[in-house]
């Protein structure tokens, strides 16, 4: 077994050429967020606020970026042969998304487990595949589906099993403004989910 800890911060098979929207896509953003301000009785024009359509737009192109990236292009080709067969547990990932029902953030981190049937992949490369699908917009439960079933697609390892837990500014900041509820939730695929006794050493080792 390796516990690694890490702290670093659609479609999967979809394969686009780059992380950035277009210019037309870029223009219709900074336009949408232009009315947006004066939606909201804001005056754009104001000297604090005149670049802030342009800033934004920026912004939400790279909270969104995951629309622009695929599974494989991210692991490239760090898949790596291996005997080992115990489970392997990067624990820790920090994780920033957005709240597809109020375009608000939620923030948190993902323990992601898999058990090797023959190929492990590169650290980094599990961390990163959390940010593909997190920079999209997206509710927890989905998220946490969406990173187990990649795993599953790249590795084709016995098992995987995927626990997130998060703050929700939907929550905290509207609503019910509840400032210390914490979501989790979890996937499991394969050997964790068949066998009581995996599962019962996966949720030992996050505690």
């Amino acid at each position: 077994m390796r516990d690694r800890n890490s702290t670093s911060g659609g479609d999967a098979r979809h394969t686009p050429t780059s992380d950035r929207l277009s210019d037309d896509n870029l223009v219709g953003l900074t336009k949408a967020f232009h009315s947006l301000l004066e939606e909201v009785g804001e005056d754009p024009q104001r000297q604090g606020l005149q670049k802030t359509p342009s800033r934004a737009a920026r912004a939400f192109e790279f909270l969104t970026q995951g629309y622009r990236q695929s599974v494989e292009e991210i692991v490239n080709d760090a898949i790596f042969d291996t005997d080992a067969s115990e489970i392997v547990l990067v624990k820790d990932i920090e994780l920033y998304s957005m709240c597809e029902h109020h375009l608000l953030p939620f923030i948190g981190k993902a323990h992601v487990a898999y058990i090797p049937d023959g190929k492990v992949i590169g650290l980094s490369k599990v961390a990163r595949i959390v940010d593909v699908f997190a920079r999209r917009l997206q509710i927890q439960e989905q998220l946490t589906v969406q990173i187990a079933d990649a795993i599953m697609d790249t590795l084709h390892p016995t098992g995987v099993a995927v626990v997130i837990e998060a703050k929700h500014l939907c929550m905290m900041m509207r609503g019910v403004e509840k400032q210390n509820s914490i979501m989790k939730t979890s996937c499991l695929r394969g050997t964790f989910k068949e066998d009581a006794r995996t599962r019962a050493e996966f949720l030992s080792l996050l505690h």
